[in-house]
């Protein structure tokens, strides 16, 4: 019996100890935070906004336009950079890509994505008098609304431009690309930031106020575009022009299967694998190249050296998505690669509008291409070569799995023009002052790796009451708070009714985007705020007890930086604000309410399991004692009771 009891009362309590201790273990908080799980999740990445030398090291986020469908023909000049896997289709055509920053103008400082466009000498944005601009993905400019703007007089030393606009006396830009689309509007100055934390103070600097644009620019996503080229103009001369840095920048972006990159403004010390070949400032504005051969495993191209240095030689540009070689290279470039493919198949490109070069057979594997197509390899003068991997001059096909086209094309001039696509994990150091571009291959995601960093001079943070929320956008100090939750205020520029109507899809895109459980997103307040919608929701933890802080300022960012992409229907938008708020005391329960239901459940399961436990030991007690008793009675009695009967018997 002694064994028996044992082993039950034993089983008891293992079971005991067991839900106690699980349960402690959510009370204490052991559990893991998404934001440093390996694995990653929608909440983690940081932003690169670290300081190298003397240059500013800004972040470059890749985008799309809007959904409309682009003809190819304007693609030579396009706005897009580097296509790739994650770009959206619409009526089987390839959408165009381009990569953006953040610039921030005025005071108070209005925010804006311009694409960073090397072929382009001016920096615009919508203005909020623009009579023809597009639906872009943040608010126009208001000059009046910063107290530090500046108009430009038509008879004002910076108007750079000689025109006038004589109904307002103000001076004024026009701009029209190959593409026929143009932008226009008058010249203005004020105060143009790159984000708290910037080594790089605010300058006032001349930039465009839009009035009118046509063409891609009308139907893009991004507001404008930041001027990279040569001229007065260009964000690059002037900033250099009055002493914030030095001639030079730099441009990484990402690779087939990975977007995003860096800009770096300003001079850092190369590494030593880099390649840099001449560019001749006096020959044009545009970043032109000194090519003399194309080499594919190996073999030049039968092609004069003059074929690449018609009209304005070789440009690199960065507004340009693809790469376009005269008729007789590109004849050439074609052939040699056609003859290297061995079982590859032919196939019909996306659209048979389009005569494009593609071939079946290589896989989805883009990390394996140089099993399937040759090493290409650029020599520029001086014999300095550029190597070129596949994804370097290869696009995905996008109706066949496994296959992939050129993306190198005919020029209708002289000109060889090279696009984002040559330069994907490179990069490139736009030398300005020792006239010459530098190429050094090397994975973009991860460039800060390999820059060398210096600590940011951010002045020391005020002290911090803990009972009141830790706000954005005023720079956080890198400390381990923890938040219990997060509010975001977004403004939208969509309907109110329709914002109203679809507070559900708002909450499963947000969801989406940011691989978090839509659960996990509560829409407290929906108001209008003048010509735009203000929505305050909140997100709260999964898995985790509390927000990390660089788990709450990666998410933060990635609205800033509008990686997050919304339906059209909710407008361009912006995150105002974000406050990281303080847990709960009773964090531990509201935190993670489907484990803590769990525990219940198991918690109850037990108690019934105790139950029926204990009534077994009742039953086992209570049936040995009855079997262990005899019941005993008077032998005298017994007999005679016996006897009675006997004799009762004999009677009967």
């Amino acid at each position: 019996m002694g064994l028996h009891c044992d082993f039950i009362w034993g089983l008891v309590g293992f079971l005991t100890i067991l839900v106690v201790g699980e349960l402690g273990r959510e009370v204490i908080g052991v559990s893991v935070n998404p934001s440093e799980n390996e694995n990653g999740n929608g909440l983690n990445g940081v932003r690169i906004q670290s300081n190298c030398g003397s240059a500013l090291v800004l972040p470059l986020v890749e985008s799309k336009r809007h959904g409309h469908v682009v003809d190819r023909r304007f693609e030579r000049r396009g706005r897009g950079l580097v296509e790739d896997a994650r770009m959206v289709l619409h009526d089987d055509l390839l959408t165009k890509g381009y990569y953006t920053s953040r610039v921030f103008i005025g005071t108070p400082a209005q925010e804006f994505a311009l694409i960073v466009d090397t072929g382009s000498t001016v920096t615009y944005v919508p203005c909020s008098s623009c009579t023809h601009c597009g639906h872009h993905q943040d608010p126009r400019f208001k000059p009046d609304n910063s107290s530090s703007y500046q108009t430009v007089s038509c008879n004002s030393p910076d108007c750079i431009t000689k025109m006038c606009d004589a109904r307002v006396h103000q001076c004024k830009y026009e701009r029209v690309y190959a593409e026929m689309s143009s932008s226009k509007g008058v010249l203005g100055k004020d105060l143009l930031g790159f984000g708290n934390g910037s080594r790089l103070q605010p300058h006032p600097l001349l930039f465009g106020c839009e009035t009118a644009e046509t063409g891609d620019l009308y139907l893009q996503h991004a507001d404008g575009i930041m001027g990279l080229g040569r001229g007065p103009l260009s964000i690059v001369d002037q900033l250099v022009g009055t002493g914030a840095m030095e001639d030079s920048f730099s441009l990484c972006y990402g690779g087939m299967d990975e977007g995003g990159g860096s800009m770096v403004l300003g001079a850092i010390p190369p590494p030593p694998a880099m390649v840099f070949a001449k560019s001749d400032p006096n020959r044009s504005n545009y970043y032109n190249l000194e090519l003399s051969e194309i080499q594919v495993q190996g073999v030049s191209l039968n092609v004069p050296s003059e074929v690449f240095n018609g009209r304005l030689g070789t440009v690199l540009d960065s507004g340009t998505t693809y790469a376009y070689l005269p008729d007789k290279a590109f004849d050439a470039f074609k052939d040699a690669i056609t003859q290297q493919l061995g079982s590859l198949q032919a196939v019909p490109g996306p659209d048979p509008s389009y005569p494009d070069v593609c071939f079946a057979g290589a896989g989805s594997d883009s990390k394996a291409l140089g099993k399937h197509f040759p090493p290409v390899d650029f020599v520029f003068s001086g014999n300095q070569k550029v190597f070129l991997a596949p994804e370097n001059y290869l696009f995905k096909h996008t109706k066949v799995p496994g296959a992939y086209c050129l993306g190198f094309f005919k020029n209708q001039d002289a000109t060889t023009l090279l696009g984002g696509i040559v330069v994907r994990n490179t990069l490139v150091t736009y030398d300005r002052a020792n006239h010459q571009i530098g190429f050094f291959k090397t994975n973009c995601t991860n460039l800060w790796s390999i820059l060398p960093a210096e600590p940011p001079l951010a002045p020391p943070p005020p002290p911090v009451n803990e009972s009141s929320p830790i706000e954005s956008p005023a720079s956080l100090p890198e400390d381990k708070q923890d938040f219990g939750s997060i509010e975001l205020l977004i403004e939208l520029d969509g309907n109110f009714t329709t914002i109203l109507n679809q507070t559900l899809l708002f909450k499963s895109s947000m969801a989406s985007e940011l691989a978090i459980s839509s659960s996990q997103i509560s829409i407290e307040d929906i108001k209008e705020d003048g010509e735009h919608v203000v929505v305050r929701c909140i997100i709260s933890p999964a898995s985790s007890q509390l927000f990390s802080s660089s788990a709450a300022k990666a998410l933060a960012a990635r609205l800033e930086d509008h990686t997050v992409k919304l339906p059209e229907i909710f407008g361009a938008y912006r995150l105002r604000s974000w406050k990281g708020l303080p847990p709960s005391k009773w964090a531990w329960i509201h935190s993670d309410r489907a484990k803590m239901g769990a525990m219940i459940a198991i918690l109850v399961g037990v108690v019934v399991l105790l139950a029926v436990i204990a009534s077994l030991v009742y039953w086992y007690f209570f049936k040995y004692r009855n079997r262990g008793q005899i019941k005993y009675e008077n032998l005298e009695v017994a007999e005679t009771n016996e006897e009675e009967t006997w004799i009762g018997d004999e009677q009967l």
